[in-house]
């Protein structure tokens, strides 16, 4: 097998070592793993393109590529002018903290396999969760480094890939606590905190204002059947997911209402 690894977090994160890993296992010793990684970290940029301004890449490595921009360029770059070939696979992450809820929408982890999924290959995002379970392990990123492959081994095996239009791609979440207290896999949609992100103003000792966007607590309950919820308790969360952004639910509703 061949796969391709991105990330958010940038080529030097510690979550791609565990991706590395689990990229390792998953292609086997006659396999392939490429990886192609933001240059710096990209958190937060969602599907973001670097449509307005050329990307400049660098081989670090045999296999092994950085790049000045998105997630998502970093997948066009593997696939359209690293690669000798398309991979099989594209894995994004690990990331450094939790992608479940309404972090999805802006997370670059989920945007390097959004745009996977669009070029129409297999693609899974990977992000850890973080917090008193896990933030004092010697390893944080444990329970993703020891069920990683399962998982991805379990989608490639028996999960819905391909179809028309929009391809499906995978958003998984693992818990904040050791890999030996990981209680299994659940199948859930996204989440949704009561409360998003914010801004912080500050004025600079020149008197220029500047924001700092500031997160949420994280450890919010989201409900049954929710990744956030399923991560608390313990559960792998895994979330099928598209790039199409319709409403589908209000499509004959609305067209009754403009008529």
């Amino acid at each position: 097998m061949r796969i391709l690894i991105t990330n958010d977090d940038g080529i030097n994160a510690e979550g791609l070592k565990t991706l590395e890993a689990i990229a390792a296992e998953l292609a086997g010793p006659s396999g392939e793993v490429w990886t192609v990684a933001p240059a710096f970290e990209q958190s937060g940029v969602g599907h973001c393109i670097s449509y307005t301004h050329p990307t400049m890449i660098a081989e670090l490595a045999p296999r092994r590529w950085a790049a000045e921009g998105s997630p998502s360029d970093c997948v066009m770059a593997g696939l359209h002018d690293i690669m000798p070939s398309l991979p099989d696979l594209i894995l994004s992450g690990v990331n450094r903290g939790n992608n479940a809820g309404e972090n999805a929408v802006y997370s670059g982890t989920l945007g390097g396999a959004m745009e996977g999924a669009l070029q129409r290959v297999p693609s899974v995002a990977l992000s850890q969760f973080f917090g008193p379970g896990n933030s004092t392990l010697a390893d944080p990123f444990e329970a993703a480094a020891r069920h990683g492959a399962a998982v991805v081994k379990a989608l490639l095996d028996r999960g819905l890939w391909g179809g028309d239009g929009y391809h499906v791609f995978y958003n998984i979440n693992f818990p904040a606590r050791p890999a030996a207290e990981v209680k299994g896999i659940r199948v859930v949609r996204q989440g949704l905190r009561p409360d998003g992100f914010k801004v912080e103003a500050q004025d600079s000792p020149s008197g220029r204002r500047f924001l700092w966007v500031r997160g949420v607590a994280q450890a919010v309950d989201t409900g049954p059947g929710t990744d956030v919820s399923a991560n608390l308790a313990g559960y792998v969360s895994v979330t099928p997911m598209r790039a199409d952004l319709t409403a589908h639910d209000l499509m004959a509703d609305l067209e009754d209402r403009l008529a």
